[in-house]
């Protein structure tokens, strides 16, 4: 079944059948019911690549994230594609390996799809890559890089109020050995989530202990290694912020498994409230990022980049706050590795 057939059983023309098939204007409500009830009877499908391939816009975006296992990025794409069904869109998703290669390939994957704009959920780029889509006109929307241009858009997390608020509630419960398990050492976002925590620190006059501060990798092992180290120390920080929730669980697992309670004897908070959060024993403390406001914001910037071309891209912030649960209680008086 093709267009031209369409047209012949509806009496019009081809042009008509396309035009039915976008949601033009152009074509009377009469005809456009009676094409479209044709459309539906024959089960048409059409070739949404022969569209791209004549118009050179596929209606596509590109959404490339680092860990599917994480659930902030499932949870984040569900509320984008909600975004991208209602305005007529695709998305096309793709996981990256920083260490093979997987962000070329995926880009190229994009590219050969004619993607209408690509979404990089990590803060760190390949040049090549990177390159790649400027050189083709393709806009980028990133996270957390704090830089924008023509063609390019960012969205950065207010780590720093972020950390204010997670701080400031464990000084008020009366902490003040505060420690920190981060992401992976060197890596861009994982650097402005821990200078956030540093600043939050010292601006509410909290002395900072490099001996309490830890790198991880994002995932439960890596918060179960970074908190099994802590451990082992002979003074123990009462109370422990995380670079996200995933390693925050990984260190409540090491705590239960060594008896320590959690939060009469430590407490934890992480941060993106992802939804396994609330089903942890105990339940976690932690900072909230709407995935709906980052979709939105992410559809908006690449809309913006396709009305007009070349054009400036924005840099947004979106705020993360602070959900308390019960990982978090009073500090002990005291707190010695076991």
């Amino acid at each position: 079944m093709t267009i031209r057939r369409i047209a012949q059983i509806a009496g019009v023309s081809s042009a008509t059948v396309s035009r039915v098939l976008n949601g033009s204007s152009l074509v009377t409500a009469e005809t456009a019911a009676r094409v479209q009830q044709i459309i539906d009877q024959m089960g048409f499908v059409p070739d949404i690549t022969a569209t791209a391939l004549r118009s050179g816009s596929s209606g596509t975006y590109g959404l490339l994230i680092p860990d599917i296992t994480n659930p902030f990025f499932p949870e984040f794409m569900k509320s984008l594609e909600a975004l991208v069904i209602e305005h007529d869109r695709e998305l096309l998703v793709a996981t990256i390996d920083f260490h093979q290669g997987g962000m070329a390939r995926s880009v190229r994957r994009m590219l050969t799809r004619r993607v209408n704009g690509v979404v990089l959920m990590a803060s760190e780029i390949e040049t090549e890559p990177f390159e790649a889509l400027f050189k083709n006109r393709v806009p980028l929307v990133t996270l957390d890089r704090k830089k924008s241009g023509i063609g390019l858009s960012d969205i950065a997390t207010d780590y720093v109020g972020a950390m204010n608020q997670a701080v400031l509630h464990l000084k008020e419960l009366g902490h003040r050995q505060i420690g920190f398990i981060g992401g992976f050492q060197g890596l861009g976002t994982s650097t402005l989530r821990l200078e956030a925590f540093v600043h939050a620190m010292r601006n509410l006059g909290l002395t900072v202990r490099d001996e309490f501060i830890r790198h991880g990798d994002y995932r439960v092992p890596g918060g179960e290694a970074a908190m099994t180290d802590l451990l082992i120390r002979k003074t123990l920080p009462t109370a422990i912020l995380t670079a996200n929730d995933m390693t925050a669980i990984g260190a409540l697992r090491v705590l239960r498994d060594q008896g320590f309670s959690v939060p009469r004897e430590i407490s934890i908070v992480g941060l993106d409230d992802i939804q396994l959060s609330e089903l942890v024993t105990p339940s976690l403390t932690t900072l909230h990022t709407s995935r709906a406001e980052l979709a939105r914001l992410v559809f908006s910037c690449l809309e913006h980049a396709n009305k007009r071309t070349p054009t400036r891209g924005r840099q947004l912030t979106i705020s993360a706050n602070l959900v308390v649960r019960q990982s978090t209680g009073p500090a002990p008086q005291r707190k010695k590795a076991r």
